[in-house]
């Protein structure tokens, strides 16, 4: 009986350490999905000047971000890992949960999303963001009754208002603390020392975490959340890594623009 409590629990932990890695670069490849595509020969017709031009490329131009990876030939080995373990192990589960009507899905999705409010809501306040907390408060309200207890999202759907990615890493971040060392944990993927700080604090902003004492049923919930949220998902992430020519690099980058973009918002 303790083996198998063992078993289950370490199970648990793994399959939470990889969906964690992917989550936000799967939001990463959706917004890169969208960008407009423009015609080369449509636009050398328009009449704009040289200066013109040149004001429109720095517009768009996307700025390189950097971060101290010192550990790079390491990291290359448990990207590599945690990838297989992703393709191989992980997806097809979640592939497994689309027998399950989208809808359903999507609702124990706006359930979990709900829960997870004062995490955002925290860190609003903590970053001095008051109509986010406000938001956030409202969001809660409206979802919890009208929403019948978060499985709907009639805030969004019907008064326009948006959720927003808010965490501890995040806020130190808004704060000037920058990532630090670079390094890809075995089955949580890309991290920093700062956002790896931030998801430790925000554990204690949980309410899984917080009121359910047996630690088992709190990780198999968080795991079933991640479940939901990868079936849900359009395996962006597999298409932002087959197209890629340095698939480890890639996977920096979008990890670094989704962490300045949140911070920036």
């Amino acid at each position: 009986m303790i083996l198998d409590k063992f078993s289950f629990a370490r199970f648990a932990y793994i399959a939470l350490s990889v969906l964690i890695m992917v989550i936000p670069f799967t939001l990463y490849a959706d917004e890169r999905a969208e960008l407009p595509e423009f015609d080369d020969a449509d636009f050398l017709d328009d009449d704009f000047s040289d200066e013109e031009v040149l004001a429109e490329e720095a517009a768009f131009a996307i700025e390189e971000l950097t971060v101290w990876d010192p550990l790079e030939p390491v990291n290359r080995g448990i990207f590599w890992f945690n990838d297989k373990a992703y393709r191989y192990a992980f997806k097809p589960i979640a592939k497994g949960l689309r027998v399950v009507p989208r809808p359903v899905r999507k609702s124990g999705s706006n359930f979990f999303s709900n829960l997870f409010t004062p995490i955002r809501a925290v860190n609003s306040l903590l970053q001095l963001k008051l109509k986010k907390v406000g938001t956030e408060l409202a969001r809660f309200g409206i979802n919890t009754t009208i929403g019948i207890g978060g499985l709907f999202d009639p805030a969004d759907k019907h008064f326009d208002i948006k959720r927003h990615s808010e965490d501890l890493g995040q806020t130190l971040g808004t704060y000037g603390i920058g990532h630090g060392l670079y390094i890809v944990i075995p089955f949580l993927g890309p991290s920093s020392i700062r956002d790896g700080v931030g998801r430790v604090g925000d554990t204690f902003l949980n309410p899984i975490v917080v009121t359910l004492d047996d630690r088992e049923k709190a990780i198999a919930a968080i795991v079933f959340n991640e479940l939901i949220y990868l079936s849900l998902d359009n395996d962006s992430y597999e298409s932002l890594m087959d197209d890629s020519i340095d698939p480890y690099l890639t996977l920096r980058d979008a990890y670094l623009q989704t962490r300045e973009k949140n911070i920036a918002e």
